[in-house]
């Protein structure tokens, strides 16, 4: 097979690739105020609440280290109570039982499950099928190294031509490339939680769908007693103006 190489029309980059980034970033913006207006579900105050104790408790034993001893034993014995464990910081907050939520019981949640996969799908088979007869058969862009030909058929859809190289890239194929590739630029406009990214939609879907589980909250809460009991501490600032002499000999040396 004998590669062809191709010069590009300068107004490909402003009659095509400019209205394909525009588009994209039109439905994405649509579709993270469509879910707005419709609204996210409510979260569980008290899910929230021990989603926080528990971040509290792996910040002491992340950072414990730059406390000092007594400091460290004080904030321990918070949490947990060693004279008396059922006072415990953590043993008071711990569920007594726990029953994992069935989503298909809760209309809310199907409900907010349906508008997120219509939200999701119908945006990208429309637009994708728009842009597709649209600009079907346009050459817009070459990655800058040498592709197999495993990627021909995913960069180069509505193209049938096999002198081709494979890292010239067609319309249909930038446009599902721009779907997943400005979710950094959706981030950055948007914030990291907004509705507009296309896989954490799935992801939400799959967890909704019961393909993820809930933590149990019991047995969470229980590991992180047994951790907190048999932490060791050892204070980083110990003999630090020792450790600082001896950096600063060993650089002049």
């Amino acid at each position: 097979m004998v590669d062809v190489d191709l010069l590009l029309d300068p107004q490909i980059r402003l009659m095509v690739v400019g209205p394909v980034i525009l588009i994209t970033l039109l439905v994405q913006f649509g579709r993270h105020y469509l879910m707005s207006f419709v609204g996210r579900p409510k979260s569980d105050m008290q899910s929230v609440r021990e989603s926080q104790i528990l971040q509290r408790t792996q910040m002491l034993m992340m950072n414990g280290r730059f406390l000092s001893k007594e400091a460290f034993e004080m904030r321990r014995q918070f949490f947990v109570n060693d004279d008396e464990p059922s006072e415990g910081f953590l043993e008071k907050n711990k569920r007594e039982s726990f029953q994992p939520p069935n989503p298909m019981s809760d209309p809310a949640q199907m409900n907010n499950m349906m508008m997120g996969s219509l939200s999701n799908m119908v945006p990208m088979m429309l637009v994708g099928g728009i842009i597709n007869s649209v600009f079907s058969g346009f050459v817009m862009i070459r990655v800058p190294f040498p592709l197999t030909l495993r990627y021909k058929e995913m960069l180069q859809r509505g193209i049938q031509l096999s002198t081709l190289s494979s890292s010239w890239v067609s319309s249909a194929s930038f446009y599902f490339i721009c779907v997943f590739g400005l979710r950094g630029v959706m981030s950055l406009i948007l914030g990291p939680n907004n509705d507009s990214d296309s896989m954490r939609a799935m992801q939400q879907q799959m967890m909704g769908s019961g393909m993820g589980q809930q933590a149990n909250p019991i047995q969470l809460f229980d590991n992180r007693i047994g951790e907190l009991k048999v932490a060791n501490h050892k204070w980083e600032l110990d003999l630090a103006e020792h450790k600082c002499l001896t950096a600063v000999g060993e650089g002049h040396m």
